[in-house]
C-alpha cells in the first residue's frame, strides 16, 4: 500500500488541461469572434435540441435498483431506500426524472455532473441534491487523497457570505464525461466552441440581414454636396431600414443613385454554412440529423435503423457513465457484492408492432417466452398462473431427429425386428425353450 500511496501522491491534480500543453479548454471567445458560454450556447437551436434530447432520454429511461439472489437471478430491491431515491424521489424538492435531466445537462454543457449525498446518522442515504458544475472544483490533499471544493456565493439560500464548502468523495455522486485523467470530464461545449460560435455568427448575420430589410446595405451617391448628410441617412433608414419596410419603392431625387457594396447570403454560401453547423453541431453529441428535424438523408427505409443507433452508440455510453458512477459513489464495499443499478433500453430498441409480434411469435413458439413474459413487455396485466399465463410451451411439430423421418422408420423396424427375436426366445406351456410350431 505504501508504493500506491505515493504513486498517487505524485499524481497531478485534475484539470482541463492536455498533458504538456498551456490550452486550456474554458469557455470564452471564438475565432469566428462569439463569446461561448453554456448559456449562450443554449440560445443556439442545435445545441438546445441535443441538450433536450440527450437529458430526456436518459431521464425517461426506467431505472431500477437490484439485488442478486442465492441462485445467480437478480430481482428488484423494493424494500432499498435507495430504489426509491433513483426511480421516484431523490430529494423532497424533485422528482427523478427532473434530477436526472439536471444532472445529464450539466454534464452535456460542463462534461461533469455532481450531486451531494445525504446521509444519516447510520450512514444510509436518505437524499440526492443536484450542485452546479460550475462551482465545483476537484484537487488533491497532500496524502493524494481526491476532495471537492463547492463554491458557495450570497446568492444561494443561508449564504450569508461567499464561501467554500469541502465535500469528500463520499459526500459527492460525480459522474465524469470524456476527458484525459479519468477523474474530470471536459466541456463538450468548450471544446468545440469555435464551431458553436460560427454557427452562433452566422446566426447572427441573418438576423442583422433581415433586420436591415433584406437588403444588401449600400451607399447613397449624389452629383453634388450634400448639406446634411446624416439627416439623409436617417430619413432613408426610418424609411426602408428594417424587415417591415422590405420591399418598399425608393424614389430618389437630385440624380442620387444606390449602389450596395455588401456580397449576397448565396455568395456567401450562408445558406450552406448554417445547414453544416447544424450537422457539426449534431456530431458533436452524436445525435442523428433526422431527429434535429433535419430529413435530407433520412428516409422511412432508414430511420428507425437511425433510431437504434442512437440508442446503441450514443445513449447507452452515457448510460453505463451512470450506471457505473451510481455503483461506485452510493454502494458500499459489502453492498457492491450484492446490488446493481441498471437502466431499462428494451423499449427504445424494439421495433414496430409487426416486428415485436413476429420475434415474440418465434420466443413462444421455442419455449423460452411464456405468455406473461410477452405481455410485462408489451406493459400488459398477465394472465394468472392457473390460467396457464406462466406456462413455456414449445411446437409439437418439433422433434428429436431419431424421431423423424426415414430414422423413425429404421428405429421402428429394429423395435420389431428385437420384439420378434424376444418373442421367439420365450419359452412355450411345455417348459423348451422355443414354440410349437401351432403357435
Amino acid at each position: 500500500m505504501g508504493i500506491f500511496k505515493g504513486i498517487f501522491k505524485a499524481r497531478d491534480k485534475p484539470e482541463n488541461r492536455t498533458v504538456g500543453s498551456n490550452y486550456t479548454f474554458y469557455m470564452g471567445g471564438s475565432t469566428a469572434g462569439k463569446t461561448v458560454t453554456e448559456r449562450s450556447a443554449m440560445q443556439m437551436t442545435a445545441v438546445y435540441s441535443c441538450v433536450r434530447i440527450l437529458a430526456e432520454a436518459v431521464a425517461g429511461l426506467p431505472l431500477h435498483f437490484y439485488r442478486y439472489k442465492d441462485d445467480g437471478s437478480k430481482e428488484k430491491a423494493l424494500d432499498s431506500n435507495l430504489y426509491r431515491l433513483l426511480h421516484d424521489e431523490p430529494n423532497p424538492e424533485m422528482s427523478s426524472f427532473v434530477f436526472r435531466e439536471t444532472l445529464m445537462t450539466h454534464l452535456l454543457l460542463w462534461g461533469n455532473a455532481y450531486a451531494q449525498i445525504i446521509r444519516n446518522g447510520k450512514g444510509e442515504i436518505i437524499a440526492l441534491y443536484p450542485l452546479m458544475a460550475n462551482k465545483m472544483t476537484v484537487d488533491r490533499d497532500d496524502e493524494g487523497h481526491l476532495y471537492y471544493s463547492y463554491s458557495r456565493s450570497t446568492e444561494e439560500a443561508n449564504a450569508k457570505e461567499n464561501s467554500t464548502v469541502v465535500l469528500s468523495p463520499r459526500e459527492v455522486l460525480h459522474i465524469p464525461g470524456l476527458g484525459f485523467d479519468g477523474l474530470v470530464g471536459y466541456s463538450p461545449i468548450a471544446m468545440a466552441k469555435n464551431a458553436i460560435g460560427l454557427a452562433m455568427a452566422t446566426e447572427e448575420y441573418g438576423a442583422k440581414f433581415f433586420a436591415n430589410g433584406a437588403a444588401p446595405s449600400g451607399v447613397l451617391e449624389h452629383p453634388g454636396t450634400i448639406k446634411d448628410p446624416a439627416r439623409l441617412r436617417e430619413n432613408w433608414n426610418s424609411t426602408f431600414g428594417g424587415s417591415i419596410n422590405s420591399g418598399k419603392v425608393a424614389v430618389l431625387e437630385e440624380g442620387m443613385k444606390y449602389t450596395p457594396i455588401s456580397i449576397s447570403p448565396e455568395q456567401a454560401q450562408f445558406l450552406e454554412t448554417r445547414k453544416f453547423q447544424i450537422n457539426e453541431i449534431a456530431r458533436i453529441f452524436r445525435v442523428p440529423p433526422h431527429m434535429l428535424a433535419d430529413l435530407e438523408k433520412s428516409s422511412f427505409s432508414n430511420i428507425e435503423q437511425q433510431s437504434l443507433e442512437f440508442v446503441k452508440y450514443t445513449l447507452d455510453p452515457w448510460v453505463i457513465r451512470w450506471e457505473q458512477s451510481l455503483y461506485r459513489s452510493l454502494l458500499t464495499v459489502d453492498e457492491k457484492k450484492k446490488y446493481f443499478f441498471k437502466f431499462n433500453l428494451e423499449g427504445l430498441l424494439r421495433g414496430d408492432y409487426a416486428s415485436r409480434m413476429s420475434g415474440y411469435s418465434t420466443a413462444r413458439q421455442n419455449g423460452w417466452m411464456s405468455a406473461n413474459d410477452i405481455r410485462v413487455l408489451e406493459n400488459l396485466d398477465k394472465i394468472p398462473t392457473e390460467q396457464g399465463g406462466d406456462l413455456y410451451l414449445i411446437n409439437g411439430n418439433m422433434l428429436p431427429l431419431g424421431d423423424a423421418g426415414a430414422y423413425a422408420n429404421k428405429n421402428k423396424k429394429e423395435e420389431n425386428a428385437d420384439e420378434q427375436v424376444l418373442e421367439l426366445d420365450k419359452p412355450n406351456r411345455n417348459g423348451s425353450g422355443r414354440k410349437s410350431p401351432s403357435t
